[in-house]
């Protein structure tokens, strides 16, 4: 299992490391062609809020479950990239005032207190823009079909009916009079957090073109590990630090967030996170040995500690 551990994070920080030279060029000065120019302060907040932090889960995720399918190409970093530039947009825009209300970020002032309001808002418009850029690029596959199919996952898992659904359940449960049973706290968590993350490994299926089954298969270990990441995510804001979590530890509770914890309580949510992350390894069962990577990326998402 050591060893196992120490592949797992070698991989991990691999493709960080593969991922941030990619973002800093996207995130250039030199407009694009059908571009007029990028603005200093608006590029600068952008790439504030992108460039040198962060754990880079998810883009992670597309480049390994590609490779699960023989994919080690350009094309899975590619499509990483645009998913964790939306990610980045979604942090933007959740500190600001109007949202979680946060000062930091990774460490970091938060773009809004780094900037001014306005421009983080623009920032994090920018980004989702770019997102949508990046993976319409032929750079991510010369197949129109495989890049139209990523980009309508992504608008779905990000959209109305996925992440930005699932944080304005997240802003109505601070306000109700009653706390949301189980199954909402799911459903909402499912939305804000679980649908990117299930599609950041779905991405790597669609590029490397996985059948149905296998597609299946992956759908099964990306709602697992999505809703266990968000399970270890409340419990840490219960019991991490402000220094260890890099932003305000306890928000969630001081706002009256909907989460697993208040409803099964600390030690149940913590046996119930173990148990999506085992869902999620199972899930992978047909893949055999080849799939050790996003089984150990299960376990991690569950037992980190920032």
């Amino acid at each position: 299992m050591a060893s196992l551990s120490a592949a797992f994070t070698e991989r991990l920080e691999a493709a960080a490391r593969a991922l941030e030279p990619l973002l800093g060029a996207l995130l250039g000065s030199a407009p694009l062609v059908g571009e007029i120019v990028r603005p200093p302060r608006l590029l600068a907040a952008m790439r504030h809020a992108v460039l040198d932090g962060g754990k880079r889960l998810r883009p992670f995720l597309t480049v390994e479950t590609a490779r699960l399918f023989g994919e080690t190409g350009d094309g899975p970093l590619r499509a990483g990239a645009a998913i964790e530039l939306l990610h980045c947009y979604s942090l933007v825009h959740d500190d600001l005032p109007a949202m979680d209300d946060d000062d930091l970020r990774r460490g970091r002032p938060t773009v809004h207190r780094a900037f001014d309001e306005a421009t983080a808002i623009l920032a994090g418009d920018a980004l989702l823009t770019l997102a949508f850029d990046v993976l319409a690029d032929p750079a991510v596959t010369a197949d129109a079909a495989v890049r139209a199919e990523l980009v309508l996952g992504l608008a779905r898992a990000a959209g109305l009916g996925g992440m930005v659904g699932g944080q304005m359940l997240d802003l109505e449960a601070e306000n109700r009079s009653t706390p949301f049973a189980e199954i909402e706290v799911r459903r909402l968590q499912a939305m804000k957090t679980g649908a990117l993350i299930a599609f950041a490994v779905d991405a790597g299926g669609v590029v490397a073109r996985a059948g149905g089954e296998e597609r299946r298969c992956l759908a099964a270990y990306g709602r697992a590990l999505g809703a266990a990441f968000q399970i270890a995510d409340d419990i840490l804001d219960r019991e991490a630090s402000t220094d260890v979590l890099g932003k305000r530890a306890a928000k969630d509770a001081d706002r009256g967030k909907a989460t697993l914890v208040d409803v099964l309580g600390i030690e149940a949510a913590r046996a119930e996170r173990d148990r999506l992350a085992e869902e999620a390894v199972a899930a992978l069962a047909p893949f055999g040995p080849a799939a050790d990577t996003l089984r150990a990326a299960a376990r991690f998402a569950a037992t980190r500690r920032k």
